[in-house]
């Protein structure tokens, strides 16, 4: 079933321009590889060159807002691609006068339309959808095929952070950075049992609230001499 949009949708993102970096096209797919090339200089976008954090998966903004405003030495763009959710993320980084902060309307496969290739020094995935891995596993954000976007995407040092309640996902993006040509770090099974810097996200608060413990790693590139 397809979500609704919003009232005043296109009207409402239109007044989020100053934040919103790009949108996917409704006819994205019917456009050639050429004409699919909205890539940003986020130099002239954020006026600097400091790093980038990229979180994919941004739901209504709350997690990237609240780094966005701990870590001004930084910059961030915020991915989500359903413009009901978006909209309410943007109107939110307005109000709340974040200035290092963008976001991006649009699915996760198509990032590289929108971006340029090593300028992210880090990606984040928070409790991403865990599709079930019989059928849908390559719609999981952490399968090869989606890896392999992330290297083009990663500086020469970036790194991936993950989070999620779901063991078995957790389990198959261990085995998937492994097969990728990525090293892993920081493996936790219970995250807030441990002394650690940890920025809460709205549905790790809700799992935690209900018991669920939550895994947690970091993925890092092992670059070939």
């Amino acid at each position: 079933m397809r979500m609704r949009h919003k009232k005043h949708l296109d009207e409402r993102l239109e007044r989020c321009k100053s934040v919103l970096l790009d949108r996917e096209k409704e006819d994205f797919y019917s456009l050639n590889a050429q004409q699919r090339n909205f890539v940003a200089d986020l130099k002239a976008t954020f006026g600097n060159d400091n790093p980038v954090v990229l979180e994919i998966g941004c739901g209504k903004g709350n997690f990237a807002i609240t780094c966005a405003k701990r870590f001004p030495q930084l910059n961030f763009v915020a991915v989500e691609k359903l413009s009901n959710v978006i909209v309410v993320a943007c109107e939110q980084a307005i109000a709340s006068k974040t200035e290092n902060l963008r976001f991006l309307n649009c699915s996760a496969e198509n990032l590289l339309c929108f971006l340029p290739q090593h300028s992210i020094s880090e990606i984040v995935l928070n409790f991403s959808c865990p599709f079930p891995k019989k059928t849908y596993a390559n719609r999981r954000l952490t399968h090869a095929a989606f890896l392999e976007k992330y290297k083009l995407l990663l500086t020469e040092n970036g790194f991936i952070r993950q989070k999620t309640d779901d063991i078995d996902f957790f389990e198959f993006s261990l085995e998937q950075y492994r097969k990728s040509g990525f090293t892993v770090s920081d493996i936790t099974y219970d995250l807030h049992s441990e002394q650690t810097e940890n920025i809460v996200t709205e549905y790790e608060s809700k799992f935690v609230q209900m018991g669920k413990k939550i895994c947690a790693c970091t993925a890092r590139m092992v670059r070939q001499c």
